[in-house]
């Protein structure tokens, strides 16, 4: 059962979201809540999955995003926004969230989405894709320090680096190179502490950074 909560200052989109969401056997909506209370129902609520409104006027989703990813065994922040073009995304993103979702996300979307945010996968809009995949600081990819750890990588760890940058969870990695889900599990575990990150969007930055997806084509990550 994938425990979520939802925080929206919106009390239609908290009971919007957890009518669908509570639809599926699957999936249990543990608790909702509005900015100020969020950080409190999530420590009580233990949820694996939190669906993060970025835009809120009591406190800023950032800001929750922030104190969430500080926790133990911390669960996973996808950000809401009704807005396919948020500046906020890349903050949003380097911060550690695990992606985003349109509020209007059709209801039949919803459910497959969550599982793929719990089963580790990276879930993105369109515009969101694009601006990770493909956007550039400039004319071309910032090559720093930071993205200078993908050489640290072994040949198979960057091909599945570029996998989870495409927002595959290991399962489906595991697939697609013909491992093991717990082969992949540990590939992933040593992409991340080559290149000292904490969360799968972070890696895929670096390597959108580094020029490891320059070659994925333009409608990756839908």
């Amino acid at each position: 059962m994938v425990r979520v909560v939802v925080v929206d200052d919106e009390a239609l989109v908290r009971s919007g979201f957890g009518l669908i969401l509570g639809a599926s056997e699957d999936i249990e909506v543990v608790a909702t809540a509005s900015g100020g209370d969020a950080v409190d129902t999530v420590h009580r609520e233990r949820p694996h999955v939190v669906l993060l409104d970025i835009r809120m006027p009591d406190v800023d989703g950032l800001t929750v995003l922030r104190e969430l990813r500080t926790m133990p065994d911390a669960p996973v922040v996808a950000m809401l926004t009704t807005f396919d073009a948020d500046e906020y995304i890349l903050t949003a993103l380097r911060c550690g969230a695990a992606g985003f979702l349109l509020k209007d996300t059709e209801p039949e979307q919803l459910a497959h989405l969550v599982r793929t945010l719990a089963a580790g996968g990276v879930v993105l809009s369109p515009k969101a894709s694009r601006i990770l995949l493909h956007g550039r600081p400039g004319t071309e990819a910032a090559v720093d320090e930071e993205a200078a750890r993908v050489r640290l990588l072994t040949a198979r760890e960057r091909e599945v680096l570029v996998l989870v940058a495409e927002g595959l969870s290991n399962a489906d990695i595991g697939v697609r190179v013909h491992l093991g889900a717990g082969t992949v599990k540990d590939h992933v575990s040593a992409i991340l502490t080559k290149l000292r990150v904490t969360s799968r969007v972070q890696a895929a930055l670096l390597a959108q950074r580094a020029g490891l997806l320059d070659a994925l084509p333009q409608e990756a990550g839908r």
